[in-house]
C-alpha cells in the first residue's frame, strides 16, 4: 500500500540548518521512496512497509550522528501525496 509521511525535524543544535539538508540528502539516498523537500515539512512517499523501515533507520542514524533531535510525523496509511 501507497502511503504518505510527512516529516518535521527539528535538531536540538544551534547549527541546525545544515543538520536538516543532510537529514533530507540521507532520505533522499533510500530507494523506493520519493522524497519532495518543503519549506517546513518534507514529505516521502513509498510502500508503506518500505517508508516505515526508512523512517526507523533515518531516526537512528540521526540520533548516532547529528546528536539529540525532534521528529513530529505524520503519517497517512494509503495516501500518496503529489
Amino acid at each position: 500500500m501507497i502511503s504518505t509521511a510527512e516529516i518535521s525535524f527539528y535538531p536540538l543544535q544551534e547549527e541546525y540548518k545544515p543538520l536538516i539538508k543532510e537529514f533530507i540528502e540521507k532520505l533522499q539516498s533510500y530507494s523506493g521512496l520519493r522524497v519532495t523537500p518543503g519549506s517546513t515539512s518534507t514529505y516521502a512517499v513509498g510502500d508503506y512497509d518500505r517508508l516505515m523501515e526508512c523512517m526507523t533507520e533515518i531516526m537512528a542514524w540521526s540520533h548516532e550522528e547529528q546528536g539529540k533531535g525532534v521528529f513530529v510525523v505524520k503519517f497517512l496509511p494509503g495516501y500518496e501525496a503529489k
